[in-house]
């Protein structure tokens, strides 16, 4: 868990590295200006490092199902060879994903000027400026995308429905709540980034709107990454009671 917990955090870091800092710079600068190259280079991080995420929850998923619905069998099937090529498909699967939809995007013609309604490089507000005549490409990319996430999403449903099932037949309550303190963290993270992310690309036309469109976009590409450490760390006891100590001070000399 603590292997996939630290490729989860490299992603998260890498999708607020390839968004955050050039927003505060063009905030501080006064400016919205992002040359092509960087552009394109933001585009393809941006989906190389979400893409790798959705891989390693559904991988953590897998590694929870695993964990608790087969105990015996977890040396066997999550080995730390069998964690390194899990890991290292995801990261490579992100990368052709990446390189497609940078690839796909990139080469439609932009027949509708070059200002983007949004404080990064998204594809969706990119393909917006493109030509009509490109309706078939964009949609060819949008299922193939749509698939991929929906397959992601059956199997996370499909694992937790097993692993709830097994939990509520476990008999003894410590045990229950041990495997629940161990899968409601994953499951929170999965929540926050599904939802964020449909809502953003699936609300409907008609209540879009500028301001919109931008707070949904903080909410799937900044806020989930952000909190992911937060919610996985409430696990750590020591952690906890860090906190716990530093907000007793505070409040102390208040």
């Amino acid at each position: 868990m603590f292997f996939f917990l630290l490729n989860l955090a490299l992603s998260d870091l890498g999708s607020i590295c390839t968004t955050v800092p050039k927003a505060m710079h063009n905030s501080l600068w006064h400016t919205r200006n992002i040359s092509y190259y960087g552009c394109a280079a933001q585009v393809f991080l941006f989906a190389f490092f979400i893409s790798a995420e959705v891989s390693l929850l559904t991988i953590m998923c897998y590694d929870r199902y695993v964990s608790i619905c087969k105990p015996l069998h977890y040396g066997t099937l999550l080995g730390s060879r069998a964690c390194a090529h899990m890991a290292a498909a995801a990261w490579a699967s992100a990368f052709l994903n990446a390189l497609m939809h940078t690839a796909n995007t990139f080469s439609l013609p932009l027949c509708h000027g070059n200002a983007l309604g949004q404080f990064f490089c998204e594809i969706p507000q990119i393909l917006k400026l493109s030509c009509s005549h490109s309706t078939l490409r964009k949609l060819g990319v949008i299922v193939v995308s749509a698939l991929l996430l929906f397959g992601c999403f059956v199997f996370m449903v499909f694992s937790y429905v097993q692993i709830f099932r097994a939990v509520l037949r476990m008999p003894f309550e410590k045990g229950r709540h041990k495997a629940f303190s161990t899968c409601l963290p994953h499951l929170a993270v999965v929540s926050l980034f599904v939802s964020t992310g449909i809502f953003t690309y699936l609300k409907p036309p008609s209540i879009s709107s500028p301001s919109l469109n931008l707070a949904v976009s903080v909410l799937y590409s900044v806020v989930p990454p952000a909190l992911n450490p937060l919610i996985y760390s409430l696990r750590n006891q020591e952690l906890k009671a860090a906190v716990w100590r530093l907000m007793s001070g505070c409040f102390q000399k208040d």
